[in-house]
């Protein structure tokens, strides 16, 4: 009952999370971002006879965008108490030894789930957590790996594409997290049959510490500790992001002021780009493109372009979302769920922000290396998203694509590179 029982366990930690307290939370500071902080910064710039530009950047690019990510934080503190308190009783001690029955089959080992584990609050310390493995091809699968399980960073984005198309449901959550634990699993077996990665995994040597209650000063420290990180990262690298987004959509190559954001830089560069995501459902609207462009520098980043570019479009709505979370019915208006679930696979599969590309650089070794296992990230996440997307067409009584043939050659693709003995050895000879 050791899985049941665990799954049980995630979906309750999401839905918690997500749907109730954490919802509500969310739900709150949101609107008090939007009313009354935006208002009042806006009211005052403009008593101070500010420059248009300059309250353009504050209210639309920096409050919106960094607030937008901001608002999750309720979501994220109740997460990491949850993840905390399991991780503080010896629960998920006992999940490591449970798992290693399944990661065995697939070439790993039940220590490759501590990294894992780990990577819930940050790719990056899960990385590094994967030279405890002592078997090398092991230990570089998992750092390959790892960051396909959603970390603090890709919570939001999970968050908002559940409340915008979902209902909230914790289910996009939980669906997200296993998508992530079946990647790891098949990549085991993929990424054993390359050369350089053939090995068989090491023994499985653990301490399970007994079951106790959780200390509530650890508990409060390491939740605080995770959320100031999260805080920290949207006041830096956040803040800059949205303020580059920002200048990239208001004005166009000539530096002038645009009226409309399609006439802009970033729309011209999201438009030159976004056919590349047609077969995923969601290359019709250069916002998207340019969303999964920036989550490639942090996955934060995907939510703060969101608040930045549909901040304009907000007033035009006809009808806001009963919890005041405007964007919700924006992105709800735009995208249907099979092409949202698609956005969301995508993004979260797809090559990991730059600190954990970093990381993963120390890890394997070459830079040759990390960009192998960037592309494959980025390969797989295509090939999901793609075969997720027009089969979910076709089940859900969508119009049939032509691209319909790329997503099933891509999964004959993918079942083949699962069950030939050696599926690279076509890129060898090509190498020779």
């Amino acid at each position: 009952m050791g899985l049941p029982i665990f799954a049980g366990v995630m979906f309750l930690i999401y839905y918690i999370s997500i749907q109730t307290i954490g919802g509500w939370g969310t739900e709150w500071l949101n609107g008090f971002i939007e009313d009354p902080i935006m208002p009042a910064v806006e009211d005052w710039l403009v008593s101070i006879n500010a420059e248009d530009w300059l309250i353009g950047l504050i209210v639309d690019g920096i409050i919106a965008g960094v607030g937008a990510v901001i608002g999750f934080l309720p979501q994220m503190l109740v997460l990491f108490l949850l993840l905390v308190i399991l991780e503080d009783c010896g629960y998920m001690a006992r999940v490591a030894f449970v798992m290693d029955r399944i990661f065995r089959r697939f070439g790993l080992s039940g220590k490759s789930f501590i990294p894992i584990l780990v990577g819930t609050g940050c790719g990056v310390p899960g990385i590094m957590a994967s030279r405890a493995i002592e078997g090398e091809s092991e230990r570089r699968i998992t750092a390959m790996t790892t960051t396909f399980i959603p970390c603090s960073a890709k919570m939001p984005v999970i968050a908002l594409i559940a409340g915008a198309l979902f209902g909230q449901s914790a289910w996009v959550a939980l669906s997200m997290y296993f998508l992530g634990i079946f990647c790891i699993l098949i990549s085991g077996i993929i990424l054993r049959k390359w050369k350089s990665l053939v090995g068989t995994p090491s023994p499985f040597i653990m301490e399970l510490p007994p079951y106790h209650a959780p200390g509530v000063f650890t508990v409060i420290r390491s939740t605080l500790t995770r959320g100031w990180a999260f805080v920290k990262k949207a006041g830096t690298f956040i803040l800059l992001a949205c303020g580059i987004v920002w200048f990239l959509s208001t004005f166009d190559w000539g530096l002038t002021i645009v009226d409309d954001v399609n006439d802009s830089m970033l729309a011209n560069i999201g438009n030159s780009l976004k056919f590349i995501f047609v077969p995923l459902g969601f290359g019709d609207d250069w916002e998207f493109t340019v969303a999964t462009i920036t989550g490639l520098l942090a996955k934060e980043n995907v939510v703060g372009t969101f608040g930045v570019l549909f901040a304009d479009y907000i007033p035009g709505v006809e009808e806001i979302a009963e919890n005041g979370e405007e964007i919700w019915s924006v992105i709800g208006s735009m995208l249907t769920q099979v092409a949202g679930f698609s956005f969301l696979v995508f993004n979260m599969i797809c090559a990991p922000c730059f600190a954990a590309i970093g990381a993963m650089r120390r890890e394997l070794g070459t830079w040759k290396d990390t960009g192998k296992a960037v592309l494959y990230q980025c390969s797989l996440a295509y090939v999901l998203a793609l075969i997720i997307y027009q089969f979910g067409v076709v089940l859900t009584g969508g119009d049939v694509e032509v691209w319909i043939v790329l997503a099933a050659i891509a999964l004959v693709g993918l079942v083949y590179m699962l069950v030939a003995k050696d599926p690279f050895k076509f890129l060898r000879r090509a190498n020779a």
